[in-house]
């Protein structure tokens, strides 16, 4: 296999990976809407158990993202998890609160007491996805960074890459409102999920009101921003694409990309088309499985806009302050015996995702 195929074939996966975990936070959405559709004790019980089975999903895809980043593109790693730190220790934080919260909450004489878990939950709801949309952004819009290889070999002070800005990550709010929009588009997306997952899982018909209600509400929401952000990126936010070791600039390098690529217009198309169908019938009385036809839009809707980020030497993690530094799949790899090794681990992914299926089956006999 060319060194290039699998350059590629690893950023796909990473693409699937945050598709997937962009619709398991679905349980972020149900945390910040317990308030909304829990309104009696025993309504907060079935909709906190109901949760309390898929939360670890969330958060060990969560690991494997990060983890898979590492191992495929390490100077992102480096740079990213190293420089913009506080954006990802902030996001830690939300989930360690969640792990406590499931943790002690059903717990007797626990000692904060049952409402503060219920807080904690529903900041993990809220700040999760948003920070997490915000973090992701910056693979369109870029951040402050440089790097120096030859900074390992300086032993007085051995440091290769430097966060240019002082607030290690938290200046992606300023930096442009769009980072911020899609976290919000995100969060929204999350509670429309949430409602929807709640919807096919707790056979309750009070909830199924209010969570169908909620669908519709957050829906329309989510598609504003959304529909904004995409727009923009496609169509008007200049992109940058190393060719021939010069680094140029055009506004549709990112559409270029997909007609290019033509699969992933027909991912991207159908993946939206899921989504609204998803909604649609979420929305309406007779019909539980909206769930899963969103669910499976947001992961071919993500996995396709993720993939045209990277896909033919477009950069995907633009340095504003250093533009030449600024990475692809190319250049922030590693190397073709890592990436060859980890393929053939990878076919393996489908008994995975088997068993994933099988437990979410067996948790829900009860």
């Amino acid at each position: 296999m060319e060194y290039s195929f699998l350059q590629h074939y690893w950023w796909f996966l990473l693409s699937l990976l945050g598709g997937i975990l962009v619709f398991l936070l679905f349980v972020q959405g149900g945390q910040s809407l317990i308030y909304s559709l829990g309104k009696e004790e025993s309504d907060f019980a079935q909709l906190i158990n109901s949760l309390k089975r898929k939360w670890e999903l969330t958060f060990t895809l969560l690991v494997t993202f990060g983890a898979s980043f590492f191992a495929s593109f390490p100077l992102f790693y480096t740079i990213s998890f190293g420089g913009a730190y506080w954006v990802w220790m902030a996001i830690l934080f939300c989930f360690v609160l969640q792990a406590v919260s499931y943790e002690f909450i059903s717990r007797r004489g626990n000692i904060l007491g049952n409402g503060v878990y219920k807080a904690f939950l529903y900041l993990n709801g809220v700040l999760g996805p948003i920070l997490l949309g915000t973090a992701v952004s910056t693979l369109f819009f870029g951040a402050h960074f440089s790097y120096s290889p030859e900074g390992m070999t300086n032993m007085d002070n051995p440091v290769f890459s430097v966060w240019e800005g002082a607030f290690f990550g938290l200046e992606a709010v300023w930096n442009t409102p769009f980072n911020v929009i899609l976290g919000i588009a995100i969060f929204f997306l999350a509670r429309t999920l949430g409602a929807l997952y709640f919807i096919n899982n707790i056979n309750d018909e009070s909830i199924r009101i209010r969570a169908r209600r909620q669908v519709a509400i957050n829906a329309v929401l989510f598609l504003l921003p959304f529909l904004t952000y995409l727009i923009y990126v496609l169509f008007f936010h200049p992109v940058w694409r190393f060719e021939n070791g010069e680094l140029n600039q055009d506004a549709a390098i990112y559409l270029d990309n997909i007609i290019s690529n033509p699969w992933t217009l027909v991912i991207l198309l159908s993946g939206l088309v899921c989504v609204l169908h998803g909604i649609y019938v979420g929305a309406r009385r007779s019909n539980l499985n909206g769930i899963w036809t969103a669910g499976i839009g947001v992961i071919l809707t993500v996995t396709s806009l993720l993939f045209i980020a990277g896909v033919d030497g477009t950069v995907y993690y633009r340095s504003l302050s250093s533009p030449d530094l600024s990475l692809t799949i190319f250049n922030s790899s590693s190397s073709r015996f890592t990436l060859t090794a980890m393929s053939i681990v990878s076919l393996f992914i489908p008994a995975v995702l088997a068993y994933i299926w099988y437990v979410w089956r067996k948790m829900d006999v009860k």
